[in-house]
This record gives structure tokens, C-alpha cells and sequence, in this order.
């Protein structure tokens, strides 16, 4: 029984370090630009494997690389999509996400490969990114007023439908 006990204890010490470890992270958003690790170097995907990972089409990627936000290496027909593809690929899809156009999205690639300083990198995403935040919030502003105002139409409508 003293075993079991101790046993308990040592994975409730356990569970509370992960907890103190899992809340002092600080989670790099996709945006922000690829994490590399040794490995991720010798990744290479084909592009049915990178469409499956992100879940987009084969168009999507050949978009993309047309638009020379991706460079994967041709051998024959085939594309293959290296550790650099994949990570810009994650900052393409964020981006994408919160609106930004392709010619901010090659800003922000650029941005994040270039040797800046990341704290230099940063300052500037955030201020991307609460530029974008202002527009998407004026846009919702302005849709907000527009379904207030079809409410109203059809508000009115309604009544003459009742009463016609």
C-alpha cells in the first residue's frame, strides 16, 4: 500500500510540473514564421501528401506556387515540398485565415525569414496583425448596420404581407 501512495505522489508532482510547464508557454502563432528543428530538414513531401497535411488542394499549392509564396523542388513532374514549403505553407493558411491579401502574406514571409532580430519580427506582425484587426472590425461594423437594415425591410415587409 506505501508503494501505491508514493506512487501517487510522484505522478501528482508530476501532473503539476507539466501544468506550471504548459502554462508559462508561450505559443509562437503560425504567422509568426516555422519552428525548425533538426529534423523538419530532412522532411519532404510530395504534393498529394503536402495537399493531405493541410487539407487544400492540388490547384491551392500550384496557386500558390505560382504566386512564388512556394518553391517546391521539381523533379520531372513531380513537386516536392521541403521543411522551408512546409513551414511557409502554415503562414499562408494563418494568414489567409485573418485576411490578409497574397501581397501582405509575401510581406510577411519575407518578414519572417529575413535576419531581423525575431523580437524585431514580432513588433512588426503584431502591428500587421492589429492593422488587420481594424479593418475587420470597421467590416463588421458596416455588417452589422447592414443586417439592421434588412431586419428593418423585412420588418416592414412582413406587415404588408399581414395585412395585404
Amino acid at each position: 500500500m506505501r508503494h501505491a501512495g508514493e506512487h501517487k505522489t510522484k505522478l501528482k508532482i508530476g501532473q503539476e510540473i507539466m501544468n506550471s510547464v504548459a502554462t508559462n508557454m508561450v505559443v509562437v502563432p503560425d504567422i509568426a514564421g516555422p519552428v525548425q528543428d533538426e529534423n523538419s530538414e530532412s522532411q519532404v513531401l510530395a504534393i498529394s501528401e503536402m495537399s493531405d497535411l493541410f487539407e487544400v488542394t492540388l490547384r491551392t499549392l500550384r496557386f500558390y506556387e505560382e504566386k512564388g509564396l512556394l518553391n517546391p523542388v521539381r523533379k520531372g513532374a513531380r513537386r516536392f515540398y521541403g521543411a522551408r514549403d512546409i513551414g511557409r505553407m502554415r503562414v499562408i493558411l494563418q494568414a489567409k485565415k485573418i485576411g490578409l491579401t497574397l501581397a501582405e502574406i509575401r510581406r510577411v514571409i519575407k518578414l519572417v525569414e529575413s535576419s531581423a532580430p525575431r523580437l524585431e519580427q514580432f513588433a512588426e506582425l503584431q502591428s500587421i496583425c492589429q492593422g488587420q484587426q481594424q479593418i475587420l472590425r470597421e467590416q463588421k461594423a458596416m455588417l452589422d448596420e447592414q443586417v439592421a437594415e434588412v431586419e428593418g425591410v423585412l420588418d416592414a415587409l412582413d406587415t404588408l404581407v399581414v395585412t395585404g
